[in-house]
């Protein structure tokens, strides 16, 4: 089983109901979201934190450059 099903989010939903009126619902539910934001700009300013690996630069002499490569050439 994966997941919470429409039944289990129901029953989940009537028991917060009972256990903290419908005027407390709403501020629950801001103070929820104001959490799950903050949550967000955090997980978010560690992830732009870490710095990305630089690309490597691979340098060539100018005497390597030249150069042209030996052929190889198959015996007749």
């Amino acid at each position: 089983m994966s997941g919470i099903g429409a039944t289990g989010f129901l029953l989940i939903v009537i028991v917060a109901l009972l256990l903290f009126g419908p005027n407390k619902l709403p501020e629950l539910g801001k103070a929820f979201g104001r959490t799950l934001r903050e949550f967000k700009k955090g997980a978010n300013g560690i992830l732009e934190d870490q710095p990305e690996p630089a690309p490597r630069r691979v340098e060539v002499s100018s005497a390597e450059a030249e150069q042209p490569k030996a052929e190889r050439r198959l015996p007749e």
